[in-house]
């Protein structure tokens, strides 16, 4: 029996319901708008899944894939008993702890500073000098970083010596154990604005009125920050925090490839550095997609037990 159409029924509307298809009829445009999105995911994160096979064969270019010779676990075998891989292991996890510990809290507690500002003027043009860094490429802001540091008219060295708190300068970039404080340092300036961006806004989400109840009760700003603001942002700072966690050993390469040199290449040499240099450069094509394996496996790992611990304390998880 077909349902009754009044004369207040709209012509040609879908019929409602709670069905999968019915509610992907009601946001069919945004669907559009997230299409180009993971074809995009498809094509670049998915479809190079099947180069792992590389990993478990002796790869030779030119030969079909799946004609090249099967060596099973020997590059990840040839991975786990050389020396120089502990070494780059050691370094990225170093500077990726450094930087999750730095690159966590200073954007949190950067973006908590800009909220309190009551002049719209000045925050707005705190906001945008603080955001320019990021849109400045490695290879720009490395080149500004050695500069700064130089011995040669470098302006810390410059302020050092003339506060008397050094008697000649520092050659920073010799000194291997000061290569990951460099670093992180960097980092830290050039994305701080740009990751208290997601911090401001869940800190605009906040029920403006509760602000306005803890200051009607007497509550300073601290005890705001601290009642208010923080658990408002909690579920935002869990779920970056455990996203964070995910790529502790895939931090990229152009910091350390750009800030590093022969003198400290026991401190700068990162994964995707060895890879490089002892893959790619070697021609071992293998060699290296097993470290991008070993890689890819590990932040899977990391990342669903970041989760799952987060989860039983939290009760905030990603899924």
């Amino acid at each position: 029996m077909k349902p009754l159409v009044t004369a207040n029924t709209p012509p040609n509307r879908r019929p409602e319901g709670n069905s999968f298809w019915s509610i992907a009829w009601k946001q069919r445009y945004l669907y559009l708008m997230s299409l180009p999105f993971v074809v995009w995911l498809i094509v670049f994160c998915y479809v190079p899944i099947w180069g792992w096979i590389m990993a478990f064969q002796n790869y030779k270019p030119g030969r079909p894939l799946f004609e090249q010779k099967w060596v099973g676990l020997a590059n990840f075998l040839k991975l786990f008993t050389d020396e120089r891989f502990y070494l780059a292991m050691r370094n990225t996890l170093a500077m990726s702890i450094m930087g999750l510990i730095a690159g966590f809290v200073f954007p949190i507690v950067f973006a908590i500073l800009l909220n309190e500002i009551r002049s719209q003027f000045f925050k707005r043009t705190v906001q945008t000098i603080s955001y320019l860094p990021h849109f400045v490429s490695w290879v720009v802001a490395a080149g500004l970083i050695t500069q700064i540091l130089s011995i040669d008219g470098g302006i810390v060295n410059e302020l050092l010596v003339r506060l008397h708190i050094i008697d000649e300068p520092i050659q920073f970039f010799t000194k291997g154990g000061l290569f990951w404080i460099i670093v992180t340092l960097a980092d830290l300036w050039k994305e701080t604005g740009w990751n208290a961006i997601i911090y401001l806004a869940a800190i605009m989400g906040i029920d403006q009125e509760l602000y306005q109840a803890a200051y009607v009760d007497g509550a300073g700003r601290m005890k705001r920050i601290w009642h208010i603001t923080l658990p408002g942002i909690r579920p935002t700072v869990v779920i970056v925090f455990i996203l964070s966690i995910g790529n502790l050993i895939r931090i990229g390469f152009e910091k350390q490839f750009l800030l590093g040199n022969a003198l400290v290449m026991d401190y700068s040499e990162v994964l995707e550095l060895y890879v490089l240099n002892y893959g790619i450069k070697l021609s071992r094509y293998s060699y290296g997609t097993a470290i991008g394996v070993f890689s890819s496996v590990v932040s899977v790992i990391l990342l669903f037990t970041a989760n799952k611990i987060f989860k039983k304390l939290t009760n905030e998880s990603v899924y």
